[in-house]
């Protein structure tokens, strides 16, 4: 396995969830509960999300294929899409949003680990569309395993970040999450064009064929 695509595809998807975005709302959502009861919510929160983004790694590219969408249309598609999450990142409108899904579940809601935690919070549309690019790139069930992989090391720092929430938030501020939002918003956006070139080329190659 390429180390060069394990890293792009480690970077890519830790960038897309954003675990250090989602901190503050993991406290949030969380506010009240003891150490027990806040570890019991990110255990659930990141397995449901892990099945969520393994069921699209091993089926997605299926389901596209069945409604008649290729690959190189998806991956110019979703490198669009995360684009687009980039630029909430930089402009702080990705923040607000998610503050907008997880506001009204708190108080209905005892347990937020499905919702909105490990969906649409973890495993959101840029998420799933990420681990479909990437599962998309790799032809060999060897390829589809390391993405899982990843998904499962990405998931590993989502948990870790959560049981760390209260620290982190004290280290960083308000302040010093904005500024790793929007750094990491940059990241993003560079990735995204780099999905849509590939697209790209990819139907150049077809139409040259």
């Amino acid at each position: 396995m390429d180390p060069a695509f394990l890293i792009t595809a480690f970077t890519a998807l830790f960038v897309v969830i954003d675990p250090v975005g989602l901190t503050p709302l993991f406290v949030t959502l969380t506010q009240g509960a003891d150490a027990r009861h806040r570890r019991g919510i990110a255990i659930r929160a990141c397995i449901v999300a892990f099945f969520i983004l393994a069921a699209f790694t091993l089926f997605g590219e299926a389901v596209l294929g069945f409604v008649g969408i290729s690959m190189p249309a998806f991956r110019v598609a979703g490198g669009a899409l995360l684009f687009l999450t980039a630029l909430d990142m930089l402009f702080e409108r990705r923040s607000q949003r998610r503050e907008d899904q997880a506001g009204g579940s708190g108080d209905e809601l005892p347990d937020p680990s499905v919702f909105p935690l490990a969906l649409p919070l973890i495993a959101g549309p840029g998420a799933i569309a990420t681990v479909i690019l990437l599962a998309g790139q790799q032809r060999e069930a060897l390829g589809v395993v390391a993405v899982i992989g990843v998904t499962v090391a990405v998931l590993l720092v989502v948990f870790a970040f959560f049981l760390a929430s209260g620290l982190l938030e004290r280290a960083l501020g308000k302040t010093g999450i904005n500024i790793a939002t929007r750094l990491l918003g940059m990241l993003l956006a560079a990735l995204s064009v780099q999905f849509i070139l590939d697209g790209l080329k990819t139907f150049g190659f077809a139409g040259g064929a």
